[in-house]
């Protein structure tokens, strides 16, 4: 969930999940240590990912990125603060990688809007994947704090921005009623990958978005 490494992992996996940058500390182009926040950064968004916020304490995180437990609570100020940074971060490399899959090249709106759950096969077939950051933030944190709620919110109005404006592009007669109804398919896939470690669930929703699409959409009729 970090930005970029020199791992393993490579280009192509780097490519189709983010998550997967946030295997090894960030490095410098001059190949100098890396800082010690994005050391924090980078150890605590690995935890968090994988074995949830709250099962992640200060201890390991510091432990992970090789560093001091001062030196975390002089930077982020505290946990808490930490979680922010790592969501909003992650957040970004998130939608800079979907929706730079969504839009690059030729294609026409509706091929744009087409490629929603291919793309997000390719997601769920990395071994990085551990669900949407943002779900699982909201799901483990008390229901009655809007933080993660409106953390998750901001991330989420951003996708549907730009579904809402294919939409539109793509001639339907309700692009805010579509991109939204695209997102909540998009959600749901997102949890079954999770617990059913299937990416052809993405398939499965592909389809009914389909029919959504042939629907709600002029270009597609």
């Amino acid at each position: 969930m970090a930005r970029e490494s020199n791992t393993v992992s490579g280009t192509a996996a780097k490519a189709r999940n983010p998550h997967a940058r946030a295997r090894a500390p960030l490095e410098s182009a001059d190949g100098a240590e890396p800082k010690a926040r994005d050391r924090i950064i980078a150890a605590a968004t690995r935890l968090f990912c994988q074995y949830g916020i709250t099962a992640v304490g200060v201890d390991a995180v510091v432990a992970e990125a090789a560093t001091a437990k001062a030196t975390l609570y002089k930077t982020f100020g505290s946990k808490e603060k930490l979680v922010e940074v790592v969501l909003e971060k992650e957040g970004a490399a998130w939608r800079d990688w979907f929706l730079g899959e969504l839009l690059k090249g030729e294609a026409t709106p509706l091929s744009r809007l087409r490629r929603v759950f291919p793309v997000l096969r390719e997601w769920f077939n990395d071994e990085a994947f551990f669900g949407c950051p943002f779900i699982n933030a909201v799901a483990e944190t008390d229901k009655r704090d809007d933080r993660m709620r409106q953390i998750a919110l901001n991330h989420k109005k951003v996708v549907l921005d730009t579904l809402e404006r294919l939409s539109a592009e793509a001639g339907a007669r309700d692009p805010h009623g579509l991109a939204h109804q695209l997102g909540l398919l998009i959600d749901g896939a997102i949890v079954a990958a999770m617990i059913t470690k299937d990416a052809n669930v993405a398939l499965l929703a592909g389809q009914s978005a389909d029919l959504l699409l042939r629907g709600m959409c002029a270009e597609a009729a």
